[in-house]
């Protein structure tokens, strides 16, 4: 090994370990980035990713310290970093197919923590082998880098310094300037060509390797091609917007009788428009019976909230048919409400502010409604599911005021996130409902402090002037159930919503898989 050789290029491996660390961070949050519309971006999901990451970069290191023990090359590691800068260029291109191949495969062989195996299989076969080579920086740099014994100490620290920076770095810069500017697959692309140059520079100095560093630009020339017009719902072809925020994947679907965004790519309405202005045929229209029960649905200047508007179904819904109401809107993803105004004609009269549910709740002001719409198939806000939340929100209630919230997966097994949200709800509010909608899997729960919640809703609905409307809350009056409450209680502190989510989840796609299961065991493929 050339000694001066490596103090020549002392400076430049202390980039590259800046720039390894910045990587990994990179590539973790891209994960869940390409994860979340397929699995949802819980806690749960990111526990698998992160966890999958260390045991990743813990066997890099391991690994990268045998290589540079067996023979201390500087090129052995960049020859690595081109690898895993090829890798990582190819995950936009084929990682959407490997998520929904694994996500099949394990569906029709798992009964449980469907989402647990299938996020993990999918993180163990796309990120493992590029993060283990990565791990192979550190250890292999502490080698390089090393002139003697007395400084050994320093040496490592200033690795590890750079190592933390470029993390610290890597963590920010997809979240708040690649990915919501260029996306997610860019975001790989932009990385994996920090890398790749890493490499190129290192064997154009020592002129070696010239044909690996010419394959390595082409590969990741076409990868990147590749995924300009990357789609995550690649099965669809006529999405009127595709697109990525902050905090979520989006999708906007246009057909002769609707507009739709959706937050997942294989289901879930987020908001609907219906192009001929009535009635969703879907919770928003149970909703409806909130202002109803508050007795203002004749009322002018009632005040109506909306925590989780969307791009504002019930928000239109309310302006239409409650065309004196103030209402305000709230949601936490900016992008949504520009997409409000752009496909789905919000009106100008609805108050919206980009802001978190809960932390808007810090007002004085009090409401007639309070509408919580702010859960996402297994993505449920825990700090918006708690017995401290709801009491804000009751606080924030006028006398008679009624909340309502959607709750989004119907299960009928004990001990599932809806009987925990109702019992929750329950020991705030004296008078809880709850309507099961007559399609789909969502609840629609209403709350209030008024004993007469019931007698005012039938006084006030009787006056309803539009057939439509009219027929609907007879629907919604059919179906209420009380709900009594128990022990099942969800705080601040102690809030599995995401565990309990998923049991639910398991349960819906058993159901969906048993008929496919049951035509692959008998082998009456014309069933299908």
């Amino acid at each position: 090994m050339d000694k001066k050789n490596l103090l020549r290029s002392k400076y430049f491996l202390y980039a590259t370990e800046f720039f390894a660390g910045m990587s990994v961070m990179a590539i973790e949050l891209g994960a869940s980035r390409l994860l979340a519309p397929y699995f949802s971006s819980s806690q749960i999901v990111w526990t698998v990713i992160i966890g999958t990451i260390m045991i990743a970069m813990a066997l890099g290191n391991i690994w990268g310290g045998r290589m540079a023990d067996k023979n201390p090359d500087p090129g052995r590691l960049f020859g690595r970093l081109l690898i895993a800068a090829i890798w990582i260029a190819a995950i936009p291109f084929a990682g959407k197919y490997v998520i929904a191949g694994i996500s099949l495969a394990v569906a029709m062989v798992v009964e449980k923590n469907f989402l647990v195996w299938a996020s993990l299989i999918c993180c163990l076969v796309i990120f493992v082998f590029p993060l283990m080579l990565l791990g192979t920086v550190t250890p292999s740099l502490v080698k390089y880098t090393m002139e003697d014994l007395e400084n050994n100490g320093e040496i490592v620290g200033r690795l590890g310094a750079l190592n933390t920076i470029g993390s610290i770095i890597g963590t920010f810069l997809p979240t708040f300037v690649t990915i919501p500017a260029v996306g997610t697959a860019a975001t790989f692309i932009i990385f994996s060509s920090v890398l790749a140059l890493l490499g190129i520079l290192y064997f154009l100095t020592v002129k070696k390797k010239l044909v690996k560093c010419v394959v390595s630009v082409l590969l990741i020339g076409i990868f990147s091609l590749s995924s300009v017009q990357y789609s995550f719902a690649f099965w669809e072809k006529d999405l009127s917007y595709e697109g990525e925020s902050i905090y979520n994947y989006l999708q906007v679907k246009e057909d002769d009788s609707s507009i739709i965004l959706s937050t997942n790519v294989l289901a879930g309405v987020q908001s609907i428009k219906m192009k001929n202005a009535d009635l969703t045929g879907m919770y928003y229209d149970y909703a409806m019976a909130a202002p109803y029960m508050a007795g203002i649905g004749n009322q002018p200047g009632a005040d109506i909230l909306i925590l989780g508007l969307g791009t504002g179904t019930y928000a239109s819904l309310c302006t239409k048919y409650l065309p004196d109401a103030n209402i305000e809107g709230v949601e936490i993803d900016e992008k949504i409400v520009k997409l409000a105004d752009t496909y789905f004609d919000l009106p100008e009269s609805v108050d919206v502010s980009v802001y978190d549910g809960r932390a808007y709740l810090s007002t004085e002001k009090k409401y007639d409604v309070i509408m919580v719409d702010a859960y996402q198939d297994i993505t449920i806000p825990f700090q918006m599911s708690s017995v401290e939340f709801f009491t804000m929100v009751k606080e924030h209630l006028n006398e008679d005021g009624v909340m309502v919230v959607n709750m989004n997966m119907h299960s009928s097994k004990e001990g599932s996130i809806n009987e925990y949200l109702c019992d929750t709800i329950a020991s705030v509010f004296p008078q809880v409902y709850t309507a099961v909608l007559e399609r789909g899997t969502n609840i629609e729960l209403f709350a209030s402090g008024n004993p007469d919640m019931l007698a005012v809703f039938d006084q006030d609905r009787a006056s309803i002037a539009d057939p439509s409307l009219a027929a609907m809350m007879e629907q919604v009056s059919g179906r209420l159930t009380p709900e009594k409450g128990g022990n099942r209680i969800l705080t601040d502190d102690k809030a599995p919503v995401e565990l309990l989510g998923m049991k639910v989840i398991d349960e819906l796609i058993a159901d969906e898989l048993q008929y496919y299961k049951e035509i692959i065991k008998s082998g009456d493929w014309e069933a299908l």
